[in-house]
């Protein structure tokens, strides 16, 4: 398993589009304990880092030690900063036990050396991990890791804004298509233009509704003449009348 190289310096996401107030683009919640076992310098980086991405930092006592909220997705992360080969049997029992409360979920190693790497290797393999369940990514340093943290969680989440975005437009889609459907077989009855159509569906409602409408409920209801909404009325109600031959 490679490692990835780190960049010179450490870079942000692209920005937000300019606002007035730039909104926050998610809640990144950080585990007590990996806070209190970790350098004061890397809590500041991972701050600073959070707040140039438009992130809200909150601190609290969680299982995984990160969980990004973003986009209507939620990903969690185990961020081991410097691997320990003394302590991997801790490290896999409790990747496996993540992995099986968290859908999303990505582990991050540090292996600052090719000793620690090789190790992890090897340890990656004794205890049976399957390729991407969960993703491992090591990494030669905590603030590189960090960065795949966040660009990982960055990622889902637009991927899940797309996702809520093409069912959206399904959904207005299909919504068309019923209303089409549905001023079809009401222009059909003799008389009856689009905007009788549209009067009858935002006064009545459904096909099923304006079906059983009185005469007078339609008078009361819509700008319909009393010959258009006898003309309803007979279509739905009269079978000598809907069964008849109609010739436009």
């Amino acid at each position: 398993m490679e490692r990835s190289t780190h960049s010179t310096g450490w870079s942000c996401l692209p920005p937000p589009p300019p606002q007035a107030t730039a909104p926050a683009r998610g809640i990144c919640i950080v585990s007590t304990s990996w806070r209190d076992k970790q350098q004061p310098s890397l809590i500041n980086f991972v701050a600073a880092f959070l707040a140039a991405n438009s992130y809200r930092l909150n601190f609290q006592s969680i299982s995984p030690d990160f969980i990004f909220n973003n986009g209507g997705s939620s990903v969690a992360f185990i961020f081991e900063t410097n691997w320990d080969c003394q302590n991997e049997g801790a490290v896999f029992k409790r990747v496996n036990l993540l992995k099986r409360q968290m859908r999303y979920l990505y582990v991050i190693v540090v292996v600052p050396s090719g000793e620690q790497n090789e190790s992890f290797n090897q340890s990656y393999h004794k205890y049976g991990m399957e390729l991407g369940c969960p993703t491992f990514v090591p990494v030669t340093d905590p603030e590189m890791g960090f960065e795949k943290i966040v660009k990982i969680a960055h990622a889902l989440g637009v991927c899940k804004q797309q996702d809520i975005v093409t069912t959206m437009k399904n959904e207005r889609e299909q919504a068309v298509q019923c209303m089409d459907s549905f001023l079809c077989v009401l222009t059909s009855i003799p008389g009856i233009d689009n905007h009788d159509a549209n009067a009858l569906a935002q006064a009545i409602g459904s096909i099923e509704a304006i079906a059983k409408a009185s005469k007078k409920f339609i008078l009361e209801n819509t700008d319909l003449s009393t010959d258009k909404a006898e003309t309803v009325v007979r279509f739905f109600r009269d079978p000598q009348y809907y069964l008849r031959p109609k010739i436009n």
